[in-house]
C-alpha cells in the first residue's frame, strides 16, 4: 500500500466517523450568523452526543427487538458506507470495495431499518414521519441513482475510486452531462441531509416533522447513535458532492487538500439555502426531486449521445 493510499484511508475513515458531526455544526452556526443570531458554536453536536451518550436508553412497552436492534443497524450501514465513499481516487478496498449501487443500498437499509422501528412503536407521529419519509425516498432513491449514472458513465465503472479519477480535470467537464448530474445530486443533498425545502431541521412540531418523528422515542445512547448516522450523512453527500459533481483536481495529494475547502464551501452553501428558502408542502417536495431526476436523465442521454 503507497502512502498516498494509506493518508486517503485514513482520511476517509477519521473523516467519516470523527469529523461527520462538524458538517452540521457549520451548517447550523452560519445559518444563525447569517440570520443575525448568535447560535450553536460548531462543535455543539459533540456537546450533543456527549450528552446522549451518557444517559440511559428506553424501552417503550409493547416494543420488539425491532425497536431494539434498529439503531445498531442504521450506525452500521453508515460505517459502511463511510468504507465505500473514498476521499481520493485512491483508497484502500476495506473488503467492501468501492461501488455506488453498494452505497445506495446501504443508504436504503439504514433508512429500512429506522421506518420499521416506528412501526415496532406505534407512535402516531413518527408513523407519520416515517411514511413522509418513505414517500419521498422513492424520488430521493431514483435521483440518487441516476445522478450516479451520469458520473459513472463518465467514467465507464460504477467504481468510486475510478469515478473520481475520472471526472477530475477540466475534459470531462467539457460535456453538459456531469453538470446536469450535478443539479440532480444537489436536490439529493438536500433531501438526505434533511434541509430546506425538503424538510426543516430546526423544527419541533410533530406534524411538520420527516427525519426528525422517526427518532422521538429513541433517547440516550440510541439516540446518539441516529444522530450520528444523520451527521454522517452530510458527511457522504458532501464528500461525494466535492470530488464527483463538482471540478476538482488530478491527483490524490491535490484532491486531499482541496477537500476540507470544499467541503467547508458546501456547508456555506447549504447555510445559505436554508436562509432564503422555507420548507415546502409535503406533496410539492417529490416533484421537485422529480426535477433532478428528469435532470439526470437528460446527463444519461448526452453522455450516450457522445459515446455514439
Amino acid at each position: 500500500m503507497s502512502v498516498s493510499t494509506a493518508v486517503a484511508g485514513a482520511v476517509q475513515v477519521v473523516g467519516g466517523i470523527a469529523l461527520a458531526p462538524l458538517l452540521p455544526g457549520l451548517v447550523q452556526h452560519w445559518k444563525a450568523r447569517l440570520q443575525g443570531r448568535r447560535g450553536p458554536t460548531p462543535l455543539q453536536p459533540y456537546r450533543e452526543l456527549r450528552r446522549l451518550w451518557g444517559k440511559s436508553t428506553v424501552d417503550p412497552e409493547g416494543t420488539t427487538v425491532v425497536y431494539r436492534l434498529a439503531p445498531p443497524i442504521v450506525a452500521a450501514s453508515l460505517v459502511a458506507a463511510i468504507l465505500i465513499v473514498p476521499v481520493a481516487e485512491a483508497a484502500p478496498a476495506w473488503g467492501l470495495g468501492h461501488d455506488a449501487l453498494a452505497l445506495a443500498g446501504l443508504l436504503a437499509l439504514a433508512r429500512f431499518a429506522l421506518a420499521g422501528s416506528t412501526w415496532d412503536v406505534a407512535n402516531g407521529f413518527s408513523l407519520m414521519g416515517a411514511s413522509r419519509d418513505l414517500t419521498l425516498t422513492v424520488f430521493v432513491e431514483a435521483a440518487l441513482v441516476l445522478a450516479l449514472a451520469v458520473a459513472a458513465l463518465a467514467a465507464g465503472t460504477t467504481d468510486l475510486r475510478v469515478v473520481i479519477a475520472e471526472t477530475a480535470g477540466s475534459d470531462a467537464w467539457a460535456s453538459p452531462a456531469l453538470a446536469l448530474g450535478a443539479v440532480a445530486f444537489a436536490l439529493v443533498v438536500l433531501a438526505e441531509t434533511g434541509r430546506q425545502p425538503v424538510d426543516n431541521p430546526d423544527t419541533h412540531l410533530e406534524l411538520t416533522m420527516i427525519h426528525e418523528s422517526p427518532l422521538l422515542e429513541y433517547a440516550g445512547r440510541d439516540l446518539a447513535y441516529l444522530q450520528w448516522a444523520a451527521a454522517t450523512r452530510h458527511w457522504l453527500v458532501l464528500v461525494l458532492a466535492a470530488q464527483v459533481f463538482l471540478p476538482h483536481p488530478h491527483g490524490v495529494w491535490w484532491q486531499l487538500g482541496s477537500l476540507p475547502v470544499v467541503l467547508v464551501v458546501l456547508c456555506g452553501a447549504l447555510a445559505v439555502v436554508e436562509t432564503l428558502l422555507v420548507k415546502m408542502r409535503v406533496l410539492l417536495v417529490p416533484r421537485l426531486l422529480a426535477l433532478g431526476a428528469v435532470a439526470a436523465l437528460l446527463g444519461i442521454a448526452a453522455s450516450l449521445a457522445e459515446s455514439l
